[in-house]
């Protein structure tokens, strides 16, 4: 038997006339109101226990939730349970709403900017009410404005991470423009950090941007890092990613590594210093740099525009499951991907016990010159 749907009027009429309607939406949906006369049981509870919530199965029952499927879903389970009149409300509370059919008003406490903003995470079990909020009281500092941050920065924001720390010292210059996606032609010649700043804030108020224009340097990371969950290694130099590295370790603060080069990309995730001899560093991974005529930068060499968007977002994934505890983070791993060949390939990676930064008992041996460091590479 097809379970019967009917339209929002026809289900407001029959409330009226003394017929039940169960919103069946999770409690933070509804919330944000339901339609008039409406009693809420989300419809894991009521397809559990359905004589809790209705104990007479003879008697007609309506059944609503945001847009008709899962009252839908819920009715044909009621109708196998034995409920012989059970209806969905065609549409949802959605077409309720667009028919001016009257609603009850939202909890006086409902943040509807915050429901409305972030409703799919908060249909995600893994994230809910509780993982958004962690996520607005979440610092990232995300290292660059360029490439890598840009698409990161991008997603993080939307995503409702509460602070978003960007330090760059560069300026937009149209040379970005292929591939840097938070600037646009008219701020050439503009800090990135304030372009990023400018974009980020128009898509998404809620998140507070702090704009560093600075060059990250040993003399600054200890104030860049203060206060941060999570950093996310955009940098293009190899100084900059030892740095990162090192003082990562020395507060306990993951890691997020990118890079990408022609048409290639890798990402990682370095959290030594939460978990030492047992997760690596970007040290045991390349205790030395290469020659500098061995790693051109993509100014010299080039890079595909879409690379960075690629290699950027699975940044901010990471970012994102560090900072909701949620899933298996890349620590331990190095991700590869070829964008020729659309392929991806895993690397393991172990903790070296050996570490001059990471290994377990071994005092921070300090900042180095990292500029030297490298070039003696």
């Amino acid at each position: 038997m097809s379970i019967s749907e009917i339209s929002p009027g026809e289900a407001l009429r029959r409330v009226r006339g003394g017929v039940r309607l169960i919103d069946v939406r999770e409690a933070h949906e509804r919330a944000t109101g339901m339609a008039d006369g409406a009693q809420g049981v989300d419809r894991a509870s009521l397809e559990a226990a359905p004589q809790d919530h209705a104990p007479d199965t003879r008697a007609p029952l309506l059944l609503i939730c945001q847009t008709g499927r899962r009252s839908l879903l819920a009715a044909e389970a009621l109708h196998a349970a034995g409920y012989a009149e059970v209806v969905s409300v065609a549409g949802g509370t959605t077409r309720w709403q667009s028919e001016g059919l009257p609603m009850t008003a939202p909890d006086a406490d409902v943040d509807l900017d915050f429901h409305e903003r972030y409703s799919r995470h908060l249909r995600l079990p893994e994230v809910g009410v509780d993982g958004q909020r962690r996520l607005a009281a979440a610092t990232v500092l995300v290292v660059g404005a360029g490439g890598l941050g840009s698409p990161a920065a991008f997603y993080l924001a939307a995503a409702g991470v509460g602070t978003l720390r960007i330090a760059d010292d560069d300026v937009v210059d149209r040379s970005n423009l292929q591939r840097q996606i938070l600037h646009a032609e008219d701020r050439i010649g503009m800090p990135k950090v304030d372009s990023a700043a400018a974009t980020l804030s128009a898509m998404n108020p809620r998140t507070r941007i702090e704009p560093v224009a600075e060059r990250v340097s040993a003399a600054n990371i200890d104030r860049l890092l203060d206060g941060v969950d999570v950093v996310l290694d955009g940098a293009d130099n190899f100084p900059v990613r030892y740095l990162l590295n090192d003082a990562c370790v020395l507060h306990g603060v993951p890691l997020v590594y990118g890079a990408v080069h022609r048409f290639e990309g890798q990402v990682s995730v370095f959290d030594a210093g939460r978990a030492r001899g047992a997760r690596p560093c970007y040290r045991c991974l390349f205790p030395e740099p290469p020659p500098p005529e061995a790693a051109p930068n993509c100014s010299e060499v080039g890079v595909l525009g879409v690379l960075p968007g690629v290699i950027g977002l699975l940044q901010a994934t990471e970012v994102l499951k560090l900072l909701l505890g949620i899933g298996d983070a890349l620590a331990g791993r190095l991700l590869q991907f070829d964008a020729l060949r659309m392929q991806f390939r895993q690397t393991r990676l172990a903790a070296d016990p050996a570490c001059p930064v990471c290994a377990p008992g071994r005092a921070f041996p300090g900042y180095i010159d990292y500029a030297a460091f490298c070039a003696a590479g």
